[in-house]
Order: structure tokens, then sequence, then C-alpha cells
């Protein structure tokens, strides 16, 4: 039985053109009442050797191509088939015949419909075998290969036949279990690997049944970002995947095992007509918090993306290998390259008009090509291109912005600690020796079988010593016990504040020192022996706290409020529906940033530095910034790339300079006097009111530090007390720290401070400052008597020691910071000059963005996650540097006495730089493209605020041109952006109704980050407090001591961005950054091997990727500046074309460097 065409009755009318009416029936199983009618009228038409006979004695004008659609029912009827049937029957030649499922099903192959072009695909249910049959017996066109989507459903095939092809896949390996002896197989599983036939794959790695019909893929997170397994499955309603704390893989069943590729939460998914069209669409990967974005159709929400010219080639090859015309792939794009991860087979776009007239015409033109001639039909092939370049244009007077780069401080910590001491027994050698330390000369543990094998030396080492008290084991006992009950407290038999053995907390780094330590305090012995020694510092605590990640969470949804339409105002047009102005997203912040994300007009990369604290802080910011939910540990893996190892984000040891700073600074402050003229031209030669203020408030050193030393101890004798009262024996401080464990912190405080010789170690004092500032904040319902005044003291001791640590004066603070953000600011010198020149990002394809007014807008934002080092050392730079002169300059003279008197660079410190382009100055012009400058402080103190410096508030360039009134299409404000219902934003995000931005003040609340202004209605413009559109009012707007976020009540808010400097040309900040950089010397010498392997596509890798060998072959000349300045010659961004070149890889020969597009 068939479902023809409806075609004019007689034979003879065939040759006929009648478009009035769809020539083909799909389905009638929604009209139960005419079945009988239908099935009877089919079968006066079915179609078998006597209709072939007559078509055989047509004319060739009226021969008909039948084209037979052999699928199950939900695939025949859905929508994208109907709407691509109606347009191929638009064809002249064409006729269309849907296989009824019952024929398919329970007709034999004989009696099926004949028709010369076969389409037939296989979805569950479908009988393949008969379809095989069929195509033997009749010999129609095959569109889609049958034998081939056999291989299709098996994975294991799959990757084999993309091998072949040479096609880039994860690297992979296959387990295959016998069902009847499942434990008989080629799997080691350890905590954070699997060994699958000998490979090794770390995690995290993915774990996909074999066949390809069982979507129940699971992919195993490292214990070091929070382990267990994100679980995806074939969609549910609104989830895709969810989160699992369990961490062992499956134990029955064959897998194929591939490392995990980091993709920055985005997948694209590319659907081929024939080897030459190729139509890709992005969405959220489903691992990345599991919601499924659907519009109001119930329809996942995807956006069409640009192919590079090598995906294009890997599109045809993959069409081609599996024979399959019309076929679905998905691409992972990750480390500067794009990997081939599954082939569905026959798929087509869903929603989209374009591609369905794109398709119809494409396999029209197919069909017609190959059979036209064998049929007599006269038939030419259109000459008229099929892909035709679109050139977008802009419009609209207000500024773009094109690139947001933002330095970040890690989020609130518990307290860091640290050991060191000299070691020399062999095994410590053995040990270094065998994790590669003398390549470096330093090595780097964390992992935890690394840090088993110390504490098994440790205790090794403690044993001899108690069974033979005069044996050449030179490690101190007090040094060894400390270092076994340390790693032993991480471990995972003691579960507290510090979590388990997992390594992203707590670390032991070994130095080779050829002669042994110098002595250099009077803790070290008299006698030493001579010969190579290693130095062991143990680092443990400073792990990111509950309040450090609502911090950051709540920094990232405040940080949307700097992009276009940030601010929410009111702005819609009569009669525009565009779902930004209601629903759950009605009047809120940020909302421009999640469209233009949402929509991949967003190129976003997250980088941290290899600190715990750092990696979490950056994935709860990620968290808040793209209204993301579920876990902080999928958000980890996928969104966050590692800085490690290059030296952009990490520093580990003090250059010579800063060595000789600390030694000059203990010197001062070990004088028994009070502070005179001479101490303050030593101590604070820029005369920086923070110092000066601080050196007042100590007068003495030496005497405000036995004032602190008394007050340690009175802390530790209260706490001791504390220990033998039955009522506090289970008190829990904060993040289930126990009294025991705040004793022992205080206590080796109370040990180091005070050396052997009644000198203070004035390093510790930061140290000091660090647990009494957690205590006070966080411990203080445990009452301990004269925290305040400990904190008032080691904060005074700490704004002079922790800034100063950095360089005393300019010259020294230059050289300090050199050594420590050159390979930082050349990156931001490339992110800057490389706004207009990626190509390789997600972007918008023009031709099928229905409902995105500016489909060639693409905003650059680079986000690097760091610890106090580097925002110290950049601040140093913009502010010493050479910039801008504060005498010919007064915005600058103003934002440089406003950095001289902040205190301290506090938790969720920012130095954002935002680039910006006017479309209507010359693309010649300095005018063309303009720099901003931004800072906050960070996180608020816990103590009074009275003394806070004001800056003069958050005054982007943009918010000056805000009367002017844009275009339409304004690139600015993308809050206008006319979509239609596949782009409902109320599905984009889902907080809550209220932003926490944005509420009222409560009694016995916090301050919130940005709040509407008590005394305008929703209708009246709305003052952020972080990021204010105006200058500061004065200081009423100054913060009450000890308020934070709604619903944290310890958690302190954030100081508002306050802008530095809004007028700068790109030229001065492109000249400023190579100066610096070329200025750096030594330190440029010995970064320089690192930075260029950090640009190496092979080695720009994920967080948690696999870690490939860095590029040694940069050279001096990979950093010179270009010929011509960055600014000179620009093409403006509507001379552009969205396509970008035609090369796989952006051409970056003008810096003679070869740049991936992961950058």
């Amino acid at each position: 039985m068939s479902e023809p065409c409806n075609r004019p009755g007689p034979v003879q009318e065939r040759g006929r053109i009648r478009r009035d009416v769809p020539r083909f029936v799909i389905g009638c199983e929604e009209d139960e009442q005419d079945m009988g009618q239908m099935e009877a009228g089919m079968k006066n038409e079915m179609l078998h050797q006597d209709d072939m006979e007559v078509y055989e004695n047509e004319s060739p004008s009226e021969r008909q191509i039948v084209v037979g659609i052999c699928a199950m029912v939900k695939k025949s009827k859905s929508k994208p088939m109907t709407e691509i049937l109606e347009r191929l029957c638009k064809f002249d030649y064409i006729d269309v015949v849907i296989f009824p499922e019952e024929v398919i099903l329970e007709e034999p192959v004989e009696k099926w419909p004949l028709c010369d072009c076969l389409i037939s695909f296989h979805s569950k249910g479908f009988p393949l075998d008969k379809a095989v049959e069929y195509a033997k017996l009749r010999n129609p066109m095959l569109i889609n290969d049958l034998n081939m989507q056999y291989f299709i459903q098996d994975r294991r095939e799959v990757y084999r036949i993309l091998q072949e092809e040479g096609i880039d896949l994860p690297r992979y390996g296959v387990l295959n279990r016998d069902p009847d002896n499942p434990e008989e197989c080629n799997l080691v599983e350890g905590e954070d690997h699997v060994e699958v036939n000998g490979e090794v794959f770390p995690k995290p790695f993915v774990e996909k049944p074999v066949c390809a019909e069982d979507h129940n893929v699971y992919i195993y997170y490292p214990t070091s970002a929070g382990g267990g397994s994100q679980r995806l499955f074939r969609k549910i309603g609104s989830r895709s995947s969810v989160y699992s704390p369990e961490s062992n893989v499956r134990k029955t069943g064959s897998y194929i095992y591939e490392e995990f590729m980091p993709t920055d939460g985005t997948d694209v998914k590319v659907y081929t007509v024939g080897p030459d069209y190729a139509h890709a669409e992005a969405r959220k990967s489903p691992a990345l918090d599991g919601k499924v974005e659907r519009d109001s159709e119930g329809k996942e929400i995807r956006f069409p993306v640009m192919l590079t010219a090598m995906e294009k080639l890997v599109a045809r090859k993959v069409c081609l290998a599996f024979k399959q015309t019309v076929c679905g792939f998905d691409l992972l794009r990750a480390n500067g390259h794009s990997y081939v991860c599954d082939v569905n087979g026959f798929s087509f776009v869903k929603n989209s008009m374009k591609y369905y007239d794109d398709c119809a015409k494409v396999l029209g033109n197919m069909v017609m090509r190959e059979l036209a001639p064998q049929l007599h039909i006269p038939w030419s092939i259109p000459m008229e291109a099929e892909d035709i370049p679109i050139v977008p244009t802009t419009s609209g007077t207000m500024m773009e912005l094109r690139c947001v780069i933002a330095i970040i401080r890690h989020g609130d910590r518990t307290p860091k600690q640290k050991m060191k001491m000299e070691v020399r027994h062999p095994l410590f050698f053995e040990l270094f020796k065998k994790y590669g330390g003398y390549k470096t000369g330093k090595l780097k543990l964390k992992k935890p079988k690394q840090l088993q094998e110390v504490l098994d030396i440790a205790r090794l080492l403690l044993v001899e010593l108690g069974q033979h008290n005069d044996c050449e084991i030179e490690e101190k006992k007090s040094k060894l016990e400390q270092l076994k009950t340390v790693l032993e407290m991480e471990s995972s038999l003691n579960v507290n504040q510090y979590g388990h053995f997992s390594g992203i907390n707590r670390k032991v780094q070994l130095t080779y020192l050829r002669n042994g330590q110098p002595k250099a305090s009077s803790e070290e012995e008299d006698c030493k022996k001579d010969g190579p020694s290693l130095l062991l510092v143990l680092k443990w605590g400073g792990e990111l706290t509950p309040a450090g990640r609502v911090q950051a969470e709540e920094l990232g949804r405040a940080f949307r409020c700097m992009y276009p339409g940030g601010q929410a105002r009111n702005r819609r047009s009569p009669g525009c529906e565009s779902p930004v102005d209601f629903g759950d997203f009605a009047g809120f912040p940020g909302c421009g940033l999640l469209r233009l994300h949402s929509t991949y007009r967003h190129d976003l990369k997250i980088y941290a530095s290899d600190e715990g604290r750092v990696q979490m802080t950056a994935a709860a910011f990620a968290k808040g910034l793209l209204a993301l939910e579920g876990e902080l540990t999928p958000i980890l893996v996928q969104m966050v790339k590692s800085a490690n190892m290059n030296g952009l984000l990490d520093s580990d040891s003090l250059t010579d300079c800063q060595q000789k700073v600390k030694a000059r600074l203990h010197e001062i402050m070990q004088k028994d006097q009070e502070f005179i003229q001479d101490d303050f031209q030593k101590l604070a030669p820029t005369g920086s009111p923070s110092l000066v203020n601080s050196m007042k408030v100590i007068e003495n050193p030496v005497k405000t530090c036995d004032k602190v030393y008394a007050l340690i101890q009175s802390l530790t004798s209260q706490i001791r007390k504390r220990l033998e009262d039955p009522k506090s024996a289970d008190l829990q401080l904060y993040h289930s720290e126990t009294l025991e464990l705040m004793l022992q912190r205080w206590s080796k405080l109370e040990r180091d401070f005070r050396m052997k010789n009644g000198r203070y170690d004035i390093s510790k004092i930061p140290d000091i400052y660090d647990c009494i500032k957690y205590d006070s904040q966080h411990n203080a319902s445990v009452g301990l008597e004269d925290t305040l005044e400990l904190f008032r003291l080691s904060r005074a001791l700490a704004d002079i020691v922790i800034p100063q640590e950095y360089g005393i004066n300019k010259a020294e603070k230059l050289d300090i910071a050199q050594a420590y953000c050159v390979p930082l600011m050349k990156k931001i010198y490339l992110d800057l000059q490389r706004t207009h020149e990626e190509e390789a990002v997600n972007k918008l394809h023009p031709l099928y963005s229905r409902g995105v007014m500016s489909p060639g807008r693409h905003v650059r934002t680079r986000l690097y996650f760091t610890s106090e080092s580097h925002v110290h050392s950049l601040l140093s730079m913009f502010r010493y540097g050479g910039l801008l002169d504060e005498v010919k300059d007064q915005q600058w003279k103003q934002a440089m006495d406003y950095l001289s008197a902040v205190t301290e660079l506090n938790y969720m410190t920012q130095i954002v730089i935002m680039l910006y382009e006017d479309n209507n100055k010359d693309p010649s012009s300095e005018e063309r493209f303009h720099v901003e400058l931004h800072f906050s402080p960070g996180v608020k103190g816990c103590e009074d605020e009275e003394n806070v410096p004001l800056g003069f508030g958050f005054r982007p360039a943009s918010s000056e041109n805000e009367d002017k009134k844009p275009n339409q299409g304004s690139l600015e404000d993308l809050s206008q952006d006319q979509t239609d219902d596949a782009l409902p934003v109320t599905e984009l995000i889902n907080l809550q109704r209220r932003s926490p931005m944005i509420r009222n003040r409560k009694t016995g609340s916090m301050e919130v980050l940005s709040e509407t202004s008590p005394n305008h209605s929703s209708k009246g413009c709305t003052s952020h407090r972080l990021f204010q559109s105006c200058s500061r009012q004065s200081p009423e707007i100054k913060p009450a001591g000890g308020l934070g976020f709604e619903g944290c009540s310890m958690v302190p808010s954030i100081y508002p961005l306050e802008t530095l400097h809004n007028s700068l040309s790109l030229k001065q900040v492109e000249e400023f950054l190579s100066k610096v950089c070329e200025s750096s010397g030594e330190a440029q010498a010995k970064t320089m091997k690192a930075v260029s392997g950090l640009f190496d596509s092979q080695s720009q890798t994920s967080l948690y990727s696999p870690q490939q060998p860095l590029s040694s072959s940069g050279s001096e000349a990979s950093f010179r500046p270009p010929a011509q300045p960055l600014w000179h010659g620009r093409i403006p961004s509507s001379a552009v074309s969205s396509a970008g070149p035609s090369s796989p890889t952006t051409d970056g020969s003008n810096l003679g460097l070869n740049f991936s597009f992961s950058e």
C-alpha cells in the first residue's frame, strides 16, 4: 500500500504543471474517520508493474521522477520532513510517495510502492533488513546508503571509519565485555583514571555505550575538581543530564572510553545535504548543567554558527565516508581543533526556513542531475550560486563594545598555612627524581598518590628516629611530626574542614639546593653538612569557602551589567514582543550579556591558575555570569582553562629583587623605636596615604609586634580553656572546622612568629592577619576576647608588609611586577589586538539567524582568575609603568590618588579593561578604538570602613552617549534584539524572579551588590552599585560595616567598580604594553618559551584536558609589535565578512606567531 502524491487522475495529465496543492500525503493516523476511504483510494492507486509500463510509454516531457520516503511514521510525518517534501514537490518533474508504516512493517517488500529514488533511514523499530532487501529488488537511487546504516548503530564502527578517513576524534579505547563474564575484561580502575587495554585515560574522561541507540553517556570528573560524574541521557522535559556523586565506572556492558574535550560549554551539531553543503548549529552542552533551553514550541534552542574551512572539509569527509547524503554529526571545538565525537546518520535541522529551502533545492537538483538524463527529462542545471557570502553591515551612533578583559582575585578562603624544612635523606631525592624534579630543579606534588608517598617517607623516618637517636637522619623531628600530622589530617580518613586527600587545597613543593640552605635564621642548627639538599615546603588550607563561592557567583551576575543592554532600562518600543521584556527576565540587569551569549555572539574564555581556590572561584563566577545551574564541578571542567605551566597566572619563586626587598623590610620592621621621618622615607618613598596612615597606627614596630604576640598567646589560651569546657567540646566552627584545628593554626603562628633569638619573623604577619580576618568574619560567635584589637594591629602591620613585599620604591615595584606579570600583559596585548581577527569561535551565520538583528556583532571576553601577587603586580605596572603622566592628565592623577589610598587588595579585587569601537570614525583614526580602565578593591572589610577612599564611580564612555538616541539596530542596545518564538529568554535562565542584585534592603539582611534607588519607581533610572553609570554622589552611599549579600549572613558585599580612566586610545595602551614587555629584560627571556608554548595550539588546554608538551620554539621576535600600530589601517567591522578568512586558522604572521583559534 502506498501514499502517493495527489496526482491528477489520468496519466495523460502528468505533464501538466499543477502546483496549487501539495503532491504528497503524509500519513492519516490523525484522521481515523477517513482511514477506510484513504485505504480504498490508495489501493486503487497502487504502483505495481502495470504502472511502470504506463510510465515507460509516456513521452519524455510527461515522465515524473518518483521519490519514495521509507521511514517510521514519526520521522516521515515530522515537521522538518513535511516542510522539505512540500518544497521538493515544487520541482516540475518530481513526485513524492510516502511508504505507510503498516506497509513497511507488515507487507513483503514486493508489495512496497515503486520509486526511482529512495530516502530511507533507520530509527527505533525500523526494519532495516527489509529496506536493504527492497533496494536490491528495485535498485532505486539511494540518497542515504542502507548498508552503512548498520555501522552507524555501533559507535566502535563509527570511530573506526572516522579514523580510517583521517578525521580528528578524541583519543579513545574500546572495552568489549562478554555478557556472560563481565568481570573478565581489560579494565583497571584507579581513583583518578582508568586503564583500558593498557591505555590510561585520566579523569575527566567520557564513557559511551558501544550501541549508538544507548544515550546514557557518563562523564567522570577528577577528585581535584570535586569528583563524581555527569550522567547524560536522551532529553526528558527540560533535562538532558544530571550530576551524580558516583565516581566509579559501570561494571557491565561494553563501552568506549575517550578523553574529555574542553569545549567552553558549547556543542556544535553539523547537518550535511550532500558533500558540498553543511549547516551548523551550536547549543549549550548537555554536560554543563543539564538544563535544556527550549523555545515556546518545546524545541531545544540552537543557533546557526559559521564553520571554518577545515570543518567544512570534515563535513565533506563524513558525508562521503558514511555514504549518507543527509547526515548529522557532532563536532567538539577544543584546543584549537575540531573533533568529531558522534555520527547520527539521517538528520534534519529543525525550525529553519532557510535550511528547508536549501535542503529541498540541493536534494531536488541532486535527483534531477542523476535521473533526468536516464529518463530523458529535459532539465538543465541551474547556475545560481547555492551559498552566497553575506557581508553584515552595522548602524548606530553609540560606541560598540568589542572586548572585555578582567583580572580577578579569588574569593574568600580558609587561612593558608605553610611549613618549610630542609631535607637530605635519599628517599626524598629518589622521590624528586621519580617525578622529574631534576629537569627544572623544582617539583610540585599535589596528587593523592604523591602526597601519600611523602607521608610514607615521613612515617618511616620518624620510626627510624625513634629507634636510633644518633642516626644520620638530619630532618628535625618536630618538623617531620608536623609534616606527618598535616598530611594525615588532610587524608581521606579524616573528613574535616580541609576535605579529603584531593590535592586541590594542599601541595608539597621541593626545590633543589646545590649547596644546601644558607643559615638564614636562628632556627638553623649550628652544624650543617655540605652538599646538596632539598627545600621542602608544605602548603595546606586556603580552600574557597561557601562565602567565597557566593561572592564569586554574585560578582558574575553583576558583571553582566557592563555589557550592552545590561542596565535593563525599559526601552521597549510599542509592539515589541521581545522576551527580555516580560516573565522572569523582566527588568533584569545583565539581560544583554545573556542574550549575546545565548545567541553565540559572545566569545568567552576563562583562565585560572592551578590553585584550587582560584579554579573554584572561576567556576562560581561563570555560573553567575551565564546563569548556569547545579554543581560547580562540571562548570569547572568545561569552562575554565588552565593557565599553569607557563607563568601566565602562577609564579612560585621569588626574584632576587624581591628577596632583597623582603630583607630590607625585615630590617626596618625590627627597630625597637618609634618611626622617624627617615623611616617614612625608607618604607613609604611613594608617599602612599595608606602606608603613611598604617605607620602612624604602628608607631613602634617591635612594640606593636609584642602586643600582637601577647594577643595571640591570649587567644590560644582562651581556645584551650574552651576545649576543656565540656559544653564547647563539640562546638562546630565555620566550614566544619573544629576548635582543635583552630588551636593548631594559632599555636603554629605563636611558635613561628617569635623566633628563638626573640626577634619577630615579619613574613608571618600576612598569615596572622589572614587568620584573624577569617575568625573575625566567620567565627565571631565563639566570643573570644580582644580579637578586634588583634585585627586592628595586624591589619596595620599587614598594610605595610603585604604591598611593600612587591617593591618599596617605584623601580623595585616595576622590577618585581615585570617578573610576575609580563606573560599576562603580553596576553592582554594579544587579546586587544585579535578582537577583529578571530575566526574559529562560535559565530552566528547571518543567512540563518532569524530574530537576531545584528548577527555580525561579536564581543570577546577574557577572564583571568589569579592570586594576590598578580593583582598587585599588574596594578603596579599600570601605576608606575608610564601609561599616562599624572601632571598632564587630571583624570589619571585623581585615579592614582584613589589607588594610593586603597589599603588592601582584598578577595575578588578586579582590574577591568574594556575596548570600544566607534563605527562612525575613520578606520585609520586613533579615535576609532577606545580603551577604558576600571578597578575595584574587592570585598568589604569586616570592621568599620569609615576611612574607605571614594573614587569617582563607574563611568564607561558609553554612558556619556546615553542621551543620544540609538538608531534602529544600534549595536549598543542588545536588549532590543528582535527575537522570534525560538528565543524565550525566560527559558535561557532559571533564577529567582527577583534578582538579588535589585532587591530592596530588608531588616537584618546584607547590602547587595546593586540596588534599586528607593526614591524611584521601577519606571525610573536604576542605580547599580557595582557598575554605576553615573558618578558616585557623596558619602551617603558609603556602606555600613558588616553588610553583605542577602541570604548569606556572613558574606560581605563587594565594592563597586571605579573608573580609573575612560578616554584612553588603543594606540596609547598598545604602545604602553609593548614598552613594558620589551623592557622586561631577563624576566622576558625567562618567560618567553613558556608564553610561546601557551599560545601553541597543542598546549592551549583546558584545566583538566591531558597536558601536552609546551612548544619551546618561541623567540623574542615572536612578541615584537607589528610593523604598523594596532590602531592603524583597521578594517571597520562593517566591512568584515562574518564568514572570516577562508583559511582554517587566523593569520598571525604580523607578529611572527602561530596562534590557535582557542585563543
